[in-house]
């Protein structure tokens, strides 16, 4: 009997020193790393997830001047990019920090709670976003909402355009990118996306003959906001 409880105990050990205990934090992390980060012909789609996560990311690194690798870090830390968006979002209308906001969302409360716990003026945040909020819609809904207003407001994308994209069921990633290389080729936004969801195209292809250069991403994103801002 003392024989096998002492082998458990033993078993038991040798687990935790086999298994780093870095290993017992992995479902609070998110991972943000792609295999594939370039494109190859011989396999157009392999790396659209990471074009998509990363103009994405660049964009909003210039639309809330902030550093992209502070963001990547938020998301592999688990906090989720419709999270991202909407303290971004109130925290410039606010005149608070983007890191307060996640604080005292991560408390399990909602973000209409976050929101009328701060007193705002109804104004400050929009009419289209107080809409939503106040409309207890997931904040995925909400975040789209943060997109859209900041589509308009650098006019990459006029009310029927933006409209046409949402009915049709582009994400923000996809909203995102679809943009940068409609801007590029002066093609139509929701044509592009079209192909794309159709599966007889790719965004990696698109970027490749639009010769986007995808390592300098928020550059490219930076040249079109520049653009759309003459």
């Amino acid at each position: 009997m003392h024989l096998i409880t002492g082998t458990k105990i033993l078993l038991y050990i040798v687990a935790i020193f086999t298994f780093p205990l870095s290993a017992y934090a992995i479902p609070a992390i998110t991972c943000h790393c792609f295999t594939d980060r370039s494109f190859d012909a011989a396999h157009p789609a392999a790396a659209d997830a990471y074009f998509l996560a990363s103009t994405q990311n660049s964009f909003f690194a210039i639309v809330f001047n902030t550093d992209k690798k502070s963001i990547v870090l938020k998301k592999q830390q688990g906090t989720s990019p419709d999270d991202l968006w909407v303290a971004y979002w109130v925290a410039s209308k606010a005149g608070k920090t983007p890191d307060s906001m996640l604080q005292a969302k991560s408390k399990g409360d909602s973000w209409k709670n976050v929101v009328a716990s701060m007193n705002l003026p109804p104004k400050s945040l929009g009419a289209r976003f107080l809409n939503v909020l106040n409309a207890n819609v997931p904040t995925e809904r909400l975040s789209e909402v943060v997109v859209d207003e900041l589509f308009l407001k650098d006019q990459l994308l006029g009310e029927r355009d933006l409209a046409d994209m949402r009915k049709a069921g582009a994400s923000n990633q996809e909203l995102i990118i679809a943009t940068v290389i409609a801007t590029k080729t002066k093609q139509s936004v929701k044509q592009i996306y079209l192909e794309v969801n159709a599966g007889t195209n790719t965004w990696g292809s698109l970027l490749s003959w639009t010769k986007i250069d995808t390592k300098n991403m928020q550059q490219e994103v930076a040249k079109i906001l520049k653009f759309h801002s003459k």
